[in-house]
């Protein structure tokens, strides 16, 4: 089409009008974690966690009829009951299949790309810091310690939820896992098996009387820096008792 040297030019600053002006319209991003004081790291013992219950007193049924997201959380902190069923879910272990043991949420070749973290805040019997989920042994070992959920939440570009949340599950991934043996196509399979994990976690909350919400909106950057890890992050899970 040809456009006349006027119309021409009204396009241009047009153009350029939007390129300078929308992006101001935007949220301010959150102050970056790179100029805040890196937290401890700690060396402790790790935290057992109670065996996990394998079998509910609600139906599978029950729970997809009922689950929704939930951002608003009381002041009532989480049991180790209730947190480890809840990394169970996530990422337990359970019977052998025919790729090997096989755990709580489908894996494309059993390659087990997850890295599954905790931020918590105000759970029982357990310090306020970051611990990363020993699957096979079930258990949390410590990596920093601190109450860090507000520095969470800025990373997550200001949502208060999650440092309201006693606690959240943070779903990372080592890409390599998978895509050394699928290839490009292994990406597509990290991001399916993070979904699959992330409504185990839903439903099982909701099984538990919990609320939770997956969040997908955050400074990569600035959550792998938190928690110090190399995994890729992907979602981040607050949960907690539902103010409802």
């Amino acid at each position: 089409m040809n456009l006349g040297p006027k119309l021409k030019t009204a396009v241009f600053f047009i153009v350029l009008a939007a390129m300078v002006f929308v992006p101001a319209c935007r949220p301010a991003p959150p102050e970056d974690l790179e100029e805040r004081p890196a937290p401890n790291n700690i060396e402790g013992p790790p935290t057992e966690l109670p065996a996990p219950e394998e079998v509910g007193k609600v139906s599978l049924e029950e729970t997809l009829s009922i689950r929704k997201s939930t951002r608003s959380f009381q002041d009532k902190p989480l049991s180790l009951q209730q947190l480890g069923q809840l990394l169970w879910a996530a990422q337990g272990s359970g019977v052998d299949g025919i790729t090997g043991a096989t755990r709580t949420a489908p894996s494309a070749g059993a390659t087990h790309p997850m890295e599954i973290y905790v931020v918590a805040g105000n759970v029982q019997d357990m310090q306020a810091g970051i611990y990363i989920y020993d699957i096979s042994d079930h258990k949390l070992v410590p990596l920093l310690e601190g109450e860090l959920r507000e520095e969470l939440a800025g990373a997550a570009l200001g949502q208060d939820f999650i440092a309201a949340a006693p606690a959240s599950i943070v779903l990372a991934a080592e890409f390599e896992r998978t895509t050394g043996v699928y290839g490009q196509r292994g990406e597509r399979y990290v991001h399916m098996e993070s979904g699959n994990v992330s409504q185990n976690i839903a439903l099982q909350a909701e099984a538990l009387g919990l609320g939770s919400v997956v969040v997908g909106a955050f400074e990569d950057r600035n959550v792998s820096r938190l928690l110090q890890m190399e995994a890729t992050p992907l979602l981040i899970i607050p949960v907690g008792h539902p103010d409802r």
